[in-house]
């Protein structure tokens, strides 16, 4: 692992204990430029890690807390009449000053205001009143959401949640870890001791490194193959989308880079393509039925696929 990632990392941990596994995946996918929706229980961690990550990587940080009276202009930003000048002046939303912007509980306000952030996660850019204002660089959009219980909840769209690279669980703590976590907290917050190891213009060289990875055209015609197989796979009704695809070779170079190599190899697909890919497939009725879960049947379709060799 690259030296920078295990410095990033022990950072967090000192607020996120015995979570290694998923704050890789994290910052897999900061490295990608990808969006990330936390999907867990309350009180696991979810936006103390938002937060530990911003300021570990130097990152400017913003979060909204979603309910059912926040509006779309809350994310994208308004305008007003300006007496002075006669016309109108651009008041910034919570999207505007932001390099990681928490979405804290998305799943709690309206589908209407859940889709003002379509634009800004897919263009990173808002518009208003027709014009269009270019967010900073980069823009990563860390959401929540809990799945215990359902009152005053609102479904993502189907299109928001394509926009997500990776959609994570933090689970909860084993026994030690829990331990760890009672004593740190009690005399101080440890957030407190998270410090900056990184700067914005490390985190933007570091995303253009992950770009230069050699994803060969063997690996490329794996990934292809996949989507193409859960496309075909009676167990799926709607499988993986190009924009899926897409993703999933993003996700493996940023994979590569965290491991220290310039190149992608299959298991780092095999690794990334559950995270990636769960929330974007919709199982046959078949397979709800059977509670089968969308990574079983894409572990089951990673398990029917020969991946390339090595050497090719």
């Amino acid at each position: 692992m690259r030296s920078e990632i295990k410095e990033i990392i022990n950072e967090i941990q000192k607020v996120i204990v015995g979570k290694e596994a998923a704050l890789t995946k994290v910052l897999i996918s900061i490295l990608a430029n990808g969006h990330i929706l936390l999907d867990d229980v309350p009180g696991v961690g979810k936006t103390t890690l938002a937060m530990a990550t911003s300021k570990a990587m130097g990152l400017k940080y913003r979060r909204i807390q979603f309910t059912p009276d926040v509006l779309p202009s809350d994310i994208t930003g308004f305008s007003v009449y300006n007496k002075e000048t006669g016309g109108l002046t651009y008041m910034p939303g919570a999207a505007a000053d932001a390099n990681i912007l928490l979405g804290d509980e998305i799943n709690r306000t309206s589908s209407k205001t859940q889709s003002a952030l379509l634009e800004a996660m897919e263009e990173r850019q808002v518009t208003v009143d027709g014009t269009t204002h270019p967010l900073l660089a980069p823009f990563i959009v860390i959401a929540t959401q809990n799945n215990i219980g359902t009152a005053g909840t609102q479904l993502l769209p189907f299109a928001q949640l394509d926009r997500f690279l990776m959609r994570l669980n933090l689970g909860y703590p084993d026994m030690e870890s829990q331990m760890a976590i009672i004593r740190d907290r009690q005399k101080s917050n440890p957030i407190d001791n998270v410090q900056q190891v990184l700067s914005l213009k490390d985190v933007l060289r570091m995303q253009d490194e992950v770009q230069d990875v050699t994803l060969k055209d063997s690996v490329i015609a794996y990934i292809a193959q996949i989507a193409e197989k859960s496309r075909e796979d009676s167990m799926i009704e709607l499988g993986i989308s190009p924009r899926g695809a897409l993703f999933v070779a993003r996700a493996t170079k940023a994979r590569a880079y965290v491991h220290d190599r310039d190149y992608v190899i299959p298991e780092d697909v095999r690794m990334v393509l559950a995270d990636v890919c769960a929330h974007r497939v919709i199982l046959s009725g078949q397979a709800r039925a059977g509670k089968v879960t969308p990574e079983a049947v894409l572990q089951d379709l990673l398990d029917k696929i020969k991946p390339p060799d090595g050497r090719e």
